[in-house]
């Protein structure tokens, strides 16, 4: 290398005659980062390149390594050379399936097609993987391969791709959890993963990701009987239901339907707690509002929440309805307290209910009728 930076007869010499591998790589490395800056002329440019593309079948893998990852940056890399390298053993290929901008789709789907594991997870790693590619590696693709895409969120992954990666590696803790952890997944994904996966994943599901809103319900709802449960044979924490909530309302999951539901099925501590979270006050205080006999601490509360006036009314009644009801804290006691809440309140309010609510209760209470059934 000259002084100015620039390819000199000297370099070339040593490069294509010296025997020492490390010499070699040394000089390669010097010659491939000043190809990234700026220190050639574009005739340098182009010795450089017919010399990278005699190295590139260098039989020292050192050389071929150095070539790898001193160019796996460089956005203007003829896309020969950068295939050439993508395409030699996993310890060449990995910088350049990882990071180079000069291989296509094309060149990518080969290499899927043709290599190991080790250069698909190359390929699942890139900072940008299109859509066609995410298939063609789901497809080709072994479970490492497929969690490595899990994991990338630079990954542009398709609806049907997520349906072939269930289908195939459903079961797999080492895809669920990446897939779980994705920040965006479609709603039928996130429906389908919440039967697969464990509690501790359904729980970030029903927080992190969109589904239907009588699902989320019923799985919040889940999620919550649990730990009242557990609280009632165990003495579990109540901090447990202020962390769902608190998950809740920080990815926007906390809803007035849910909140509305919650008190429909009889949980009056998730009501107040879920409200006080809305209006930023202390629990005790809230329970203070709802259980004022006038009606108007409810009011404020709502009116501080900005839940909508027409549930307020329903709220009232199901505050009213779950205090007149006594709970023995027996799971057979529950599912009767539940439905005997459901069907007051919808006796009192059914024509004002929106359509969503009333279709969900009902659907609720049919639920514990037909098991009532096939029990007897």
């Amino acid at each position: 290398m000259s002084n100015n930076g620039s390819l000199s007869p000297a370099d070339v010499e040593r490069l294509l005659n010296d025997r020492s591998a490390t010499a070699r790589a040394e000089t390669v490395e010097k010659i491939a980062g000043s190809m990234a800056g700026t220190g050639f002329s574009e005739t340098e440019r182009r010795e450089a390149e017919e010399i990278f593309r005699i190295l590139v079948s260098d039989a020292e893998v050192l050389v071929r390594q150095t070539l790898a990852e001193t160019l796996k940056s460089v956005p203007d890399l003829p896309r020969d050379i950068a295939k050439t390298l993508a395409s030699d053993i996993a310890d060449v290929a990995t910088p350049m399936l990882s990071f180079s901008s000069a291989l296509t789709d094309e060149d990518l789907f080969d290499i899927i097609s043709s290599k190991s594991d080790l250069h698909q997870i190359a390929v699942a790693s890139r900072e940008v993987v299109s859509e066609a590619v995410s298939e063609k590696l789901a497809d080709s693709g072994s479970e490492d391969v497929v969690a490595t895409l899990m994991q990338n969120d630079g990954a542009a992954i398709s609806d049907a791709t997520y349906e072939k990666v269930l289908d195939q590696f459903g079961e797999s803790e080492k895809i669920q959890e990446p897939m779980v952890n994705r920040s965006k997944l479609p709603i039928t994904v996130t429906e389908r993963l919440v039967t697969m996966v464990s509690d501790k994943l359904r729980e970030h599901l029903v927080t992190h990701h969109e589904m239907s809103p009588g699902m989320a319900t019923d799985l919040i709802l889940e999620s919550r009987e649990k730990t009242m449960i557990g609280f009632i044979k165990d003495g579990a924490s109540h901090s447990d239901l202020v962390d769902l909530i608190d998950q809740l309302h920080e990815n926007n999951r906390l809803t007035p339907t849910i909140i509305l539901r919650a008190l429909c099925v009889g949980d009056v501590d998730f009501f107040e707690t879920a409200m006080a979270k809305y209006s930023n006050i202390a629990v005790s205080n809230v329970h203070i509002l709802v259980t004022d006999a006038g009606g108007n601490g409810l009011k404020q509360l709502c009116e501080k929440s900005n839940i909508p006036g027409g549930l307020q009314q329903i709220m009232r009644v199901g505050l009213d309805v779950a205090n007149e009801l006594d709970f023995d804290g027996t799971p057979g006691d529950r599912e009767r307290y539940r439905n005997q809440v459901i069907e007051r309140v919808l006796t009192h309010f059914q024509d004002e209910f929106d359509g969503e609510n009333v279709d969900y209760l009902i659907a609720k209470l049919g639920n514990s009728a037909a098991a009532d059934s096939q029990a007897a």
